[in-house]
């Protein structure tokens, strides 16, 4: 180990001793958290069935909640008038578009197809969720994996923009067309609207990126800046996971019941999922630094395109196809699969982050500094 990256090793050693509890053991919370919902939605008679009642326009409201209390401290942090710096970074938009609208349905396709040939409606579903692009979750493990939160919020923003636009057609031509061109057999056509999808992007982004942008806006205006961020964003911070582990808890009593009676078939399922989520983010953090982008972009461009909007892929499942179909439990697998894994990405992300600090100083002849976290 050269000296470089024994200070980076020891330097990373002591921001693990300076976290909090939950911060720590985050991992083992989030398990946790999983857990005790699948043991509410399969113990707990008629749990799931009221809490799919609170709902406005197909969106459960206990997920819209918990989403909100996780995403608004993050966004809240954000420096937006540094969001040109991000705009003006072709490399970083353009590589976002492709992997996330050409590339990551066709992985999906793909693998669909080849691990589920037997299986149409688990199929389809997959092909779902393959489409339904992450504009929420994927702000919280950006956050924990040091990722640059300004391109975050771009990114998310980009992605629901396309989303509202291409996500039909997009339906139509994986689901559809693709099949028929391939002689795979007959297509399958989304019944969804794109005012259903408009709502969906408003309530799980549009909503807490308001809440963030007016909080940095009129904290910075009252407190300044320095008091801002060193007093008021440590206070509201730890309710960005608080409010991860309610909507995990949430999110699986609502599916806890289906989940846990059908684990062949959740097995099934989890295996092209596994291979995606792989697939993603290795092959885009590979190619954010063959492209000469920095750490914590590159961490950014992985994780929102290794994540998924499971509410909407599980919405439009609903929708389309009815609560007790195939295509909606592979919905409901989504977020099963893609929880942890993303967690545990995290932690590859962030070992990661040491190596790419250390050997960017030794290029440099600079001492090793301690990003943001």
């Amino acid at each position: 180990m050269t000296r470089t990256e024994a200070s980076a090793t020891a330097e990373e050693s002591s921001v693990v001793a300076k976290l909090s509890t939950l911060d720590r053991f985050l991992a083992v919370w989030i398990l946790l958290a999983m857990a005790v919902g699948l043991g509410l939605g399969r113990a707990v008679p008629g749990l799931n069935d009221a809490l799919a009642k609170v709902e406005i326009g197909g969106i459960s409201l206990p997920i819209a909640l918990g989403l909100l209390i996780m995403m608004y401290p993050v966004l809240a942090k954000v420096r937006y008038d540094k969001l040109d710096a991000v705009t003006g970074d072709k490399k970083l938009m353009i590589s976002s578009l492709v992997v996330n609208w050409l590339i990551g349905p066709a992985v999906m396709f793909a693998l669909a197809w080849i691990f589920l040939p037997d299986l149409p409606e688990y199929r389809t579903g997959l092909i779902i969720v393959g489409l339904a692009r992450c504009i929420a979750m994927v702000i919280i493990w950006n956050d924990l994996a040091c990722g640059d939160r300004e391109a975050a919020a771009v990114l998310v923003a980009l992605n629901s923009v396309f989303q509202v636009l291409t996500f039909g057609l997009l339906g139509w031509f994986y689901l559809d067309l693709l099949p028929g061109w391939l002689n795979l057999g007959h297509g399958e056509h989304l019944d969804i609207s794109m005012g259903k999808i408009a709502l969906n992007v408003v309530i799980f982004l549009g909503i807490p990126l308001l809440a963030g942008f007016l909080t940095r806006r009129i904290g910075e205006r009252k407190l300044g800046r320095e008091t801002y961020e060193s007093g008021f964003l440590p206070k509201i911070g730890p309710w960005a996971l608080y409010g991860l582990l309610f909507t995990i808890v949430i999110l699986f009593a609502l599916q806890g019941r289906t989940i846990t009676s059908q684990p062949l078939d959740v097995a099934r399922i989890a295996v092209p999922l596994l291979v995606y989520f792989a697939v993603m983010w290795f092959g885009t953090f590979a190619l954010g630094k063959a492209i000469g982008l920095a750490y914590d972009r590159t961490a950014t461009l992985a994780f929102t395109a290794a994540g998924n909007n499971f509410e909407l892929a599980i919405a439009v499942a609903i929708a389309t196809f009815g609560v007790t179909s195939g295509q909606a439990l592979s919905g409901v697998v989504g977020p099963l699969i893609e929880v942890p894994v993303l967690v545990a990405l995290v932690y590859v992300s962030l070992a990661w982050r040491r190596k790419f600090t250390a050997r960017s100083a030794e290029r440099h002849g600079l001492p090793i500094r301690r990003a943001d976290t």
